[in-house]
């Protein structure tokens, strides 16, 4: 079976926000790392080559299949920040008609401009999601 691409590695943190080009997306990243520090309690780890992690949790699939992702994340890409709830969306939909302006993938968040959304509701959902995380799985 092959491994996962997006893995855990050495690479800096710091090296890769410095090297991103866009001046917004790079301070937009730095805050919200800074509360998903807060919220996970964890340091921020590079996951592949361009996902910021915090802490992780193992999961496995119906067929036996297991793997290790961030319990939370994120990523500045070149059109908006992709942060990472992995818990999904389902039961957050008030929330997320307060957050602000977003689109939602299936566990992706994408912002464009975090001084847009509120703080404190960005906070909630990543806080929700950890904890929903924690009592599912196995964390770290």
């Amino acid at each position: 079976m092959a491994e996962p691409k997006t893995r855990p590695g050495e690479a800096s943190v710091t090296d890769f926000l410095n090297g991103i080009a866009d001046t917004k997306r790079r301070e937009d990243a730095r805050s919200v790392m800074t509360m998903m520090a807060r919220i996970t309690r964890r340091e921020p780890v590079l996951w592949g080559s361009a996902i910021i992690g915090f802490g992780s949790y193992t999961y496995e699939y119906a067929s036996g299949r297991t793997g290790e992702w961030p319990l939370t994340g994120v990523s500045p890409r070149k059109q908006a920040l992709s942060v990472y709830v992995m818990s999904g969306f389902e039961d957050h939909d008030a929330l997320l008609e307060s957050l602000g302006p977003h689109r939602t993938g299936k566990s992706c968040l994408y912002i464009r401009d975090v001084e847009k959304v509120d703080q404190k509701v960005l906070a909630s959902l990543i806080r929700k999601s950890v904890a929903h995380l924690r009592r599912k799985w196995p964390t770290r």
